[in-house]
């Protein structure tokens, strides 16, 4: 009877430095990831309000880019260093110097634009996807603006910008949004994310 008493004891005593360990001695949570990314767009995409929607900031009031602004947008599994490029016609020129460092690229587009305007984007995103330091890296394409009447659906972008052909073999990422879709929003960032994961475990196994 005795020996049971001595085994249970020692069950019960090695139960409870367990359980202590576990609630008083556990470490602090792995750090979550950063990544650097670079978001382009032109001018009244919305990449501005897109991402202060993203930090629980309110976009009323929200001033287009002039310059540059980076804002650190926290997501449960990684935080993203996100660099904002204004996208006025005498700041794109200037893009490809914000280029160094990123590791993933935003290009966010209003879908509900003018041909000219869409024109332009198309361009520019094309630039971009065969830019010597964005090639390899990760799209997030955000199609913004499906909340107005005038915006053409996903598969209208796809075929007008040529994404198939021109971004095959590369990770890239289209989906619409708007301020008031905030969850698909963050879906698509989701996404994302999950491209650049990807590609670092690729760079760990070379």
């Amino acid at each position: 009877m005795s020996e049971c008493i001595q085994i249970s004891f020692a069950v019960c005593r090695i139960g409870i430095s367990t359980c202590f360990r576990a609630l008083c001695c556990k470490g602090p949570p792995p750090a979550r990831p950063e990544y650097d990314l670079v978001c382009i767009g032109l001018t009244g995409s919305g990449k501005t309000s897109l991402l202060s929607k993203l930090c629980s900031e309110s976009p009323d009031n929200v001033v287009s880019t002039t310059g540059f602004s980076i804002k650190a947008v926290p997501f449960q599994n990684a935080i993203l260093n996100i660099k904002e490029l204004g996208g006025a016609d005498n700041i794109r020129k200037y893009w490809s110097r914000y280029y160094q460092g990123s590791q993933g690229v935003i290009f966010v587009l209003d879908s509900a634009s003018s041909e000219d305007d869409l024109e332009t984007a198309r361009n520019e995103l094309h630039s971009a996807l065969q830019h010597p330091q964005l090639c390899t890296l990760p799209f997030l394409i955000l199609a913004n603006h499906q909340d107005k009447p005038a915006a053409r659906s996903v598969q209208e972008v796809k075929k007008y910008f040529e994404l198939e052909p021109l971004a095959r073999g590369k990770r890239w990422i289209l989906q619409p949004c708007s301020l008031d879709d905030m969850e698909a929003l963050k879906d698509s960032f989701s996404q994302l994310i999950n491209l650049l994961e990807e590609k670092d475990h690729e760079a760990v196994r070379m």
